[in-house]
């Protein structure tokens, strides 16, 4: 049996690259034996290269379809982490499991309603996926 895909989306661009590869790679390491990961950091793309915007943005959408579920940092406002939580969550139908300290009332509308988890911790996350989707 195949393992479940998960994308790994949340912030690039704005972020420092320390802080998008961090909770990535603290994710595979927890998660990288039960199931598929995708990560877009794997790719060598530069935000705001007119010759590269449209690549980024099919590359994300068929991982996002390729997925089986997502996990999403939602650290902070992102339209690139937004718009791939509504492909997968309304357009899709995949499950979208997030993390965030931010509070309730702080959440964007769409973020609470298109996130099917929200959780405190990536550690919070990873036990629920865990817990929910490994074989």
């Amino acid at each position: 049996m195949a393992k479940k895909c998960i994308y790994l989306s949340g912030p690039i661009m704005d972020a420092s690259e320390g802080a998008a590869r961090e909770w990535r790679e603290a994710a595979k390491a927890r998660l990288g034996a039960k199931f598929r990961l995708l990560d877009p950091m794997r790719r060598k793309f530069v935000d705001r290269q007119v010759d590269s915007a449209n690549e980024i943005v099919e590359f994300d959408l068929q991982d996002v379809r390729d997925a089986d579920l997502l996990l999403v940092n939602y650290s902070k406002p992102s339209i690139g982490t937004s718009m791939e939580v509504f492909y997968a969550a309304h357009d899709l139908g995949k499950f979208v499991v997030a993390y965030s300290q931010l509070e309730y009332r702080d959440c964007s509308p769409w973020m609470a309603r298109y996130c099917t988890k929200i959780l405190g911790s990536l550690s919070e996350a990873v036990d629920y996926i865990e817990t929910h989707f490994a074989e």
